[in-house]
């Protein structure tokens, strides 16, 4: 898509003066200005081919007025572009009819009737009958070019667009051109399938039905969907997209083009999860562990049971895990339950996989578009963004491809960015901050550099720097990162930060307070103490236990209740023998969930929640950006919101957090919390903020509180760009009425509080404590445990079209390692830590630097590297001897 220039010229459009920006195609100027020009091969977020002829129009430079494509012809001064003129028509009649000689007659079965641009345009200015009679082109159909994705070859009109988007977005050309003339089509290479993270994107911008969902296909006619905006939760990128549903089934994503985030792309993981929300394990009721069983009861005796252990146990025997699943209504309800009512501080909604609370909401931020558009270096110190944030990817792809960024890498092993790194440094786990001192011109740390041309990369430390920060290994401690991250704002005191957590809402849950030492809005437990103290029954005394904490405290036996918040240590804390002990210790667990999982199983009582898309809310994404969460569905049997759970809880336990309603909560978030002060629900639902607004608020946003409101119970709002949902007329009338007179809820508008403590400013950066590795014997292997998109989560097992697409696990040394422990590629190895060990084939990697060995966590086959794992440990030094 064109970039805007400060630089305008005047045309005319069909006898209308226009202005336009310098450089812009004219099939976008057209757009603009309310006129389509029908297209196929045209897609705003790829390069235009002019492949296909459909928006040939009558376009005169100054010289005549000749046919020319309008998706590859910027506007000029002067320029006079005829939409509508006979030979405009004439010539669209003629590329519809010869697009037509072939293409079959599925229009009653195919996908794609009802929501196809082929048969839209063929009515609108297709001639109406054709003169080709023959026998149109037969193929076998269809052929799956993937596990996700079918090609019926007869429907294809060779418009180019998913081959574009495999090649120049995803960056995966698994999907070309075969053959010539005639006899040309789109297909996968042999034994190459299309196996992109990526390929239902070209199922959505198919303009066809060449290209199918599997998940989908048969499932409905577009037809019979209703739809409603919302944001997909898989992980915390926060992509805009649609849900679609038929008769209370959920039966299709689709990716919504919003410029902030996801340009309508989402990765297939969000795409296709939706497969699981009906699965036949979701639970449905609450279970009671009765004679050593979980049993269906009632939600009276599952909260008394729950109730009960809770009013017995002191605040600091009481631990609160996870908390990434819920919307931001349901993590403030949880945390007002778990601070303000039962008085703990022992909450953590990361797994001991992430970054300390403290340093996610106090680093200076960075957006996506600032981390990829505005130019200067971005440096990478965080696992495989393709793995953990595909999107993400994606943009970064982009902005590296355009030359808008260059790319400074710093990680244990290769990763998907390494081939678009202008610089990648490796280093051994557990010394990220010394690569980064050595980065910034330390002699002492240049030793940690395993790879990778450091000069070069320091002199592209200069002018405007936005880190991306995560975990690389969960085998490390997250303290090498922090420092590495401090180092660098240290020396470079205007980066900006993009902090790298997977899990869907993670960021939204810290910033309501399910994290040691934080209240909600990003605001210190000492900070805050006296502000919340005002409203809440009442605030910890001290900080809590992290779930490192928490875990071990339930395994000494000091722990009398632990909550599951969606959580599945046994799955994912990166310590399971630790997890393990803490399920066994703690003297009653209670899960809040949606499915039984390896951790909830071992529980003594669960409570069924509602899903996604089965309650409706708010969530925040890694960059702080809140969109809106739409209950479309309702949830499975008397499962209940997370909400409404907490607000039952403490109902048990004598208290009342006064929240009646998601919009009633948010109106307390607004109100209390200091980095939301201001996104009131009326400013979220403007017209200006559809695309979400960060917090802390910016001006320009607040400006647009009077705007036009959009109801909370999914009306969509219009807009041009492509994928995008046209609200319905209802919908429009409704936004038209609160317009004249904006939606208010007078009920839940407090007067603020005119005496008593100030509110506090959101936690600031400080500088962490000195970190130092240990050191490596000679003996041993540094074990980097890294992700991957498919996994054995407990999503994708309920998802059938991607239970099976997990790679497994596998040892991978540097064959140099491999050489000197006397093991062949493939050979049988027994792999030992201080905590566990056991068998396994070991493969050289000649990609990973001397001293490291990789395992990916959390896979159906292979090994399991939290088998190996000590929490407790800065890093995981692993001997691997021959058996």
């Amino acid at each position: 898509m064109s970039d805007a220039r400060d630089e305008t010229v005047d045309l005319t459009i069909n006898g209308m003066a226009v202005t336009a920006p310098k450089g812009q195609l004219v099939i976008e100027a057209a757009e603009e200005h309310g006129v389509f020009i029908p297209r196929f091969c045209y897609h705003p977020r790829m390069q235009s081919v002019g492949m296909c002829r459909m928006c040939i129009v009558d376009i005169d430079g100054g010289r005549g007025a000749t046919l020319q494509p309008a998706c590859m012809i910027p506007v000029a001064p002067d320029m006079k572009v005829d939409t509508e003129s006979e030979a405009t028509k004439k010539a669209q009649d003629g590329v519809l009819e010869f697009l037509l000689i072939n293409h079959p007659l599925d229009c009653p079965v195919c996908d794609k009737g009802g929501e196809c641009p082929l048969q839209d345009n063929a009515y609108a200015y297709g001639p109406g009958e054709s003169r080709f009679i023959e026998e149109k082109r037969h193929f076998e159909k269809p052929i799956p070019i993937s596990d996700l994705v079918f090609l019926d070859r007869e429907r294809c009109i060779l418009c180019d667009r998913c081959t574009r988007f495999a090649k120049e977005v995803a960056g995966d050309p698994l999907i070309s051109f075969v053959s010539r003339g005639s006899q040309t089509e789109v297909n996968t290479f042999p034994d190459d399938p299309f196996s992109s993270y990526f390929s239902g994107n070209t199922v959505q911008i198919c303009p066809v039905g060449a290209l199918t969902a599997k998940p989908f296909r048969f499932k409905a006619r577009p037809w019979d969907l209703e739809k409603v905006e919302s944001t997909c939760t898989v992980c915390a990128v926060g992509c805009r997209s649609t849900v679609e549903v038929s008769r209370n089934h959920v039966l299709r994503y689709q990716g919504i083009d919003i410029d902030p985030v996801n340009w309508g792309w989402l990765c297939d993981k969000g795409r296709f999860s939706f497969e699981a929300i009906d699965h036949d394990d979701r639970l449905e009721e609450p279970l009671v562990r009765k004679r050593d069983e979980l049993i269906g009861a009632s939600w009276s005796e599952a909260f008394a049971a729950a109730g009960d252990a809770l009013s017995k146990a002191e605040p600091g025997a009481i631990g609160v895990l996870g908390g990434a699943r819920l919307t931001n209504e349901a993590a403030y309800a949880w945390a007002k339950l778990a601070k303000g009512v039962l008085g703990t501080d022992n909450v953590d909604c990361q797994l001991g996989d992430g970054l300390p609370a403290e340093t996610v909401v106090s680093l200076p931020p960075a957006t996506i578009d600032e981390a990829c558009a505005r130019g200067g270096t971005v440096v990478v110190i965080a696992g495989d963004v393709k793995e953990e944030l595909p999107v993400l990817f994606l943009r970064l792809r982009d902005a590296v491809v355009s030359g808008s960024v260059k790319v400074i890498e710093l990680s244990p092993c290769d990763t998907s960015l390494t081939a678009l790194a202008a610089a990648s440094l490796r280093h051994r786990p557990g010394e990220a901050h010394a690569a980064m001192a050595a980065l910034l011109g330390s002699d002492d740390g240049a030793d940690a550099v395993r790879g990778g041309d450091l000069e070069a990369a320091r002199t592209m430390l200069s002018g405007t720097i936005t880190a991306i920060v995560g975990r690389p290994s969960i085998a490390e401690s997250p303290a090498t990162v922090v420092a590495a991250a401090s180092a660098l704002l240290d020396a470079h005191p205007a980066t900006r930060f993009l902090v790298a957590l997977r899990r869907g809402n993670v960021r939204g849950a810290i910033d309501m307070g399910l994290a040691p030492g934080l209240l909600p809005g990003r605001v210190g437990l000492d900070a805050g103490r006296d502000w919340y103290a005002a409203e809440w029954d009442k605030v910890p005394a001290a900080r809590g236990l992290d779930a490192t904490g928490i875990l071990t405290a339930a395994a000494e036996g000091h722990l009398d209740v632990l909550v599951l918040l969606g959580a599945d240590p046994l799955a994912d804390f990166p310590d399971r023998d630790l997890a393990q002990r803490a399920l066994a210790g703690a003297r009653t667990v209670i899960a809040v969930d949606t499915y039984l999982n390896d951790s909830s199983r071992q529980a003594d009582v669960v409570l069924a929640a509602a899903g996604y898309a089965e309650a409706a809310g708010t969530t925040t994404n890694i960059e702080g950006r809140i969109s809106e969460l739409a209950q479309k569905v309702t949830p499975p049997g008397t499962a209940r919101a997370d909400w409404m759970i907490a607000a039952e809880l403490a109902y048990r336990l004598d208290a009342d957090l006064g929240l009646e309603s998601v919009e009633g909560i948010w109106h307390e978030i607004e109100r209390l919390a200091p980095s939301h002060a201001g996104i009131t629900s009326l400013v979220l639902r403007s017209f200006a903020a559809q695309d979400g607004v960060v917090a802390p608020i910016q001006p320009e946003v607040a400006a647009v509180a009077d705007g036009t409101p959009v109801s909370i119970n999914g009306a969509l709002r219009a807009d041009a760009t492509e994928g995008r949902v046209t609200p319905s007329p209802v919908a429009r009338a409704e936004a038209a009425a609160e317009a004249e007179e904006p939606h208010e809820a007078p009920e839940l508008e407090d007067e603020p509080i005119e005496s008593g403590p100030a509110r506090p400013e959101p936690m600031t950066y400080t500088r962490p404590a000195p970190y130092e590795a240990p050191a490596l014997d000679g003996y041993s292997l540094r074990l980097a445990a890294t992700r991957r998109l498919y996994d054995a989560g407990t999503m994708l097992r309920h998802a059938p079209s991607m239970a099976a697409l997990g790679a497994g696990s596998q040892l991978k040394v540097n064959p140099t390692d491999l050489e000197r422990l006397g093991v062949p590629d493939g050979g049988r190895v027994k792999v030992s830590s201080a905590r566990s060990s056991f068998i396994t084939d070991a493969h050289a990697d000649a990609s990973l630097a001397k001293g490291i060995a990789t395992m990916v966590v959390n896979q159906l086959e292979g090994p399991n590297p939290h088998e190996l794992i000590d929490a407790a440990l800065p890093v995981t030094d692993i001997r691997v001897e021959t058996v």
